[in-house]
């Protein structure tokens, strides 16, 4: 049946994950091959670009040199007083031969020193010295043939758009230098041009000297004399003697990445560029997937919404029977959590009592027997009364009935005072080094269940160290957001306890802080420490976290919500110890233990009380109706009938004058009596907070 089940469903979901990877291997396939080919018409397209604007530029340079050349023939074998002297006709025939060209700006003829003789703008031409620009110098020295000059602005008092000149040298008969005669080419037609030509979003396009020098640019540029940097891709290519070719570069000038196909112009030192910009590339790409997805998507949807559908159903078949198991495996953990959390209960409020007699007894036979045998003997009970206190400590705080008396606390002082006690239960070999924080630290928590902590920790850092090593306890603060699965937000205390030993195999760290699990053999340990650490940072609002490393250590941070009250000092034992009541008061004991309630009126005849002991809450209501003496009641909360809670309720309403002390082995009833303002001592107590109990229960109801 199960298997029947599981075969069904994954089939179902072999048929989902090809509904999905089938298409998208598809749609990558037929993306990659598109890109392929939008790749290739962008180059085709590009090149194209290129091949048009060559033979433009082939065309332009031509129609320049056959208007320079027929300025030449004009002028051959005429002297500069020549030319001076027929400056208007040679002014109009060179504007008529300018104006027959859309490129050619205008036409000069210059002397050996670089004055003008004629020109196409001004007549009569003013002698100016042009002798200082590239279109002049570059013929002086030698013939060079054609030269294309940078881009150029215009000198006053010519204006005008900016060009660049295209000159050739004119020779005396002996062959020396007589000047130049120049045409200024208007880069903005060529830029016209370009943009003409470069219709789709992203075209680029340019006329360039070998040298790196633009002379007309699409789109254009701010910079009139703008250069392509010599050690880029275009710039090492034509120092190279490149011709042709293609490359991709990002534009220093823009920061723009283009695909550029370059050519350089037969028989001139110039170069054409055409291209596009790669991000206009990738968007005609992305342009045809979305045609795809726009036919192949609803489709593939369709394909899954029935898959998910047809398994959703088959699920359904099968999912109730999945939830009965599981609603009977929560139910038999929730029953078997709850049983152990009774039993917890029921058997830490007798333990308790026993502890209670076993431990007052021993205190009454102390003072009978002097001899140190015996007392050796009393230290040994006293001893096992303090573990088993301990240990029923632990199953309460696993089962977390266990009544938190949180305080506030300064978590510095509090490690430094149980150092010792942190000492005194490791080997001599293990260092324990503190690191207190530099101001108060101040936490609400349960004192003794705090030191409890630090012990469990201590001492599990000690097996894990069996060569010895160092344990390092730290205290910082710090501010959440967020933090952690109880998503923890504010200012925490971290108290850091490391060791230096084995660490904590991967495979367990999810498991330490289950209640009775343990790695250590059976004589060893309980399996509570760390539950009872859980517990108590849980009762006190905060996190735990771990870090271990086989072989390198462990390390536990424990989260606590940081006060910004200041702790309140408790009296010290010997202060205590001196505490007697004022007078001879009469205490009303309520315990319906006879051997618990023997202890309970020894201890309080020790303290100087007049005790008087009933069994039963209704008993002592009925006695405090009947007498006046009774100065302070002590009841136990757990009793048949009517409990010592509801007893201290009664008497807060009737006899509002009469303090009420409360004591608990374990009770549900705990947390409300400690809610309710009660003081409330935990079985089994001593002889001095019994004393500082009710003596401080007497000085507060004098205080009223």
């Amino acid at each position: 049946m199960l298997t029947a089940q599981r075969d069904s469903l994954r089939l179902l979901r072999a048929i989902l994950v090809a509904s999905v990877v089938l298409p998208v291997a598809l749609f990558t396939y037929a993306a990659w091959l598109a890109y392929r080919a939008n790749d290739d018409g962008a180059d085709r397209q590009i090149d194209k670009t290129r091949d048009i604007i060559t033979e433009h530029a082939l065309k332009i340079f031509e129609s320049v040199e056959r208007s320079i050349a027929e300025t030449g023939e004009i002028i051959r074998d005429m002297t500069d007083d020549q030319i001076r002297a027929g400056e208007g006709a040679l002014h109009a025939r060179l504007k008529r031969l300018a104006a027959g060209s859309e490129q050619i700006k205008s036409m000069w003829i210059f002397d050996s020193n670089g004055q003008t003789l004629v020109n196409t703008l001004l007549y009569p031409s003013p002698r100016t010295d042009f002798s200082d620009r590239d279109y002049f110098k570059a013929h002086v020295g030698k013939d060079i043939g054609l030269f294309v000059g940078r881009a150029l602005q215009p000198r006053p008092p010519y204006g005008g758009a900016p060009f660049f000149g295209v000159s050739v040298r004119r020779n005396m008969p002996d062959g020396s230098f007589a000047g130049t005669i120049q045409s200024s080419v208007l880069p903005n037609y060529f830029e016209g041009f370009y943009a003409k030509v470069g219709r789709e979003n992203g075209s680029y396009a340019a006329l360039v000297r070998e040298d790196g020098a633009i002379l007309a640019r699409f789109p254009a540029i701010e910079h009139a004399d703008a250069t392509i940097k010599s050690d880029g891709l275009i710039g090492r290519a034509m120092r190279a003697g490149s011709t042709e070719g293609t490359l991709t570069h990002v534009s220093a000038l823009d920061g723009i990445e283009r695909r550029i196909a370059y050519r350089k112009l037969p028989n001139l030192p110039v170069y054409v560029y055409a291209g596009l910009e790669t991000e206009a590339i990738r968007r005609m790409w992305l342009s045809q997937l979305g045609a795809y997805l726009l036919v192949g998507l609803p489709a593939t949807a369709a394909l899954i919404a029935i898959v998910v559908l047809a398994l959703r159903r088959t699920r359904r078949l099968y999912e109730e029977a999945g939830r009965r198991a599981a609603a009977e495996n929560a139910l038999k953990q929730s029953q078997r959590l709850e049983s152990l959390g009774r039993l917890t209960g029921g058997v830490a409020h007798d333990f308790n009592n026993l502890l209670m007699v076993v431990g007052g007894s021993v205190q009454k036979l102390r003072r009978r027997h002097h001899d140190l045998q015996d007392r050796r003997t009393f230290d040994m009970i006293d001893s096992a009364v303090a573990k088993g206190a301990g240990l029923t400590r632990q199953l309460l705080s696993f089962s977390r009935r266990h009544n938190v008396a949180a305080k506030l606390v300064d978590l510095g002082d509090a490690v430094m005072k149980f150092a010792d006690v942190l000492r005194q239960s490791v080997r001599s070999d293990i260092a324990i080094a503190i690191e207190p924080p530099t101001e108060p630290v101040v936490v609400q928590i349960d004192p003794n269940e705090f030191e409890i902590a630090l012990l469990n920790l201590a001492l599990n850092a000690r097996d894990a160290m069996p060569d010895g090593g160092r344990i390092t306890i730290s205290i910082r603060t710090e501010t959440l957001k967020n933090f952690g699965p109880r998503r923890l937000t504010g200012d925490y205390a971290i108290l850091g306890f490391a060791d230096t030993g084995i660490g904590i195999a991967e495979e367990i760290r999810d498991r330490i802080f289950e209640p009775f699990f343990t790695t250590k053999p059976v004589d060893r340990g309980t399996g509570l420490g760390l539950s009872q650490i859980y517990g108590f940072i849980q009762q006190s609002n905060g996190a735990i976290t771990v870090e271990s490393t086989v072989g390198g250590g462990t390390r536990f941070d424990l989260f606590l919500p940081r006060s910004t009250e200041s702790p309140i000092l408790d009296a010290d034992v010997a202060e205590a110890a001196s505490l007697q009541p004022s007078k001879q008061a009469t205490l009303l004991l309520v315990e319906d233990h006879p051997d618990v309630a023997a202890v309970a009126a020894d201890y309080a005849e020790q303290c100087g009380f007049t005790v008087v002991t009933v069994g039963t809450a209704e008993a002592a209501i009925e006695l405090l109706n009947k007498r006046k003496d009774i100065d302070l009641v002590f009841s136990d909360i757990v009793m048949p009938g009517m409990s010592g809670l509801e007893l201290g309720r009664l008497i807060r309403e009737h006899h509002p004058e009469t303090p009420v002390v409360l004591a608990s082995g374990y009770s549900d009833r705990s947390a409300s009596a400690l809610s309710e303002g009660f003081p409330l001592l935990q079985k089994p107590y001593t002889l001095d907070a019994l004393r500082k109990a009710l003596v401080q229960a007497l000085q507060g109801a004098a205080a009223k």
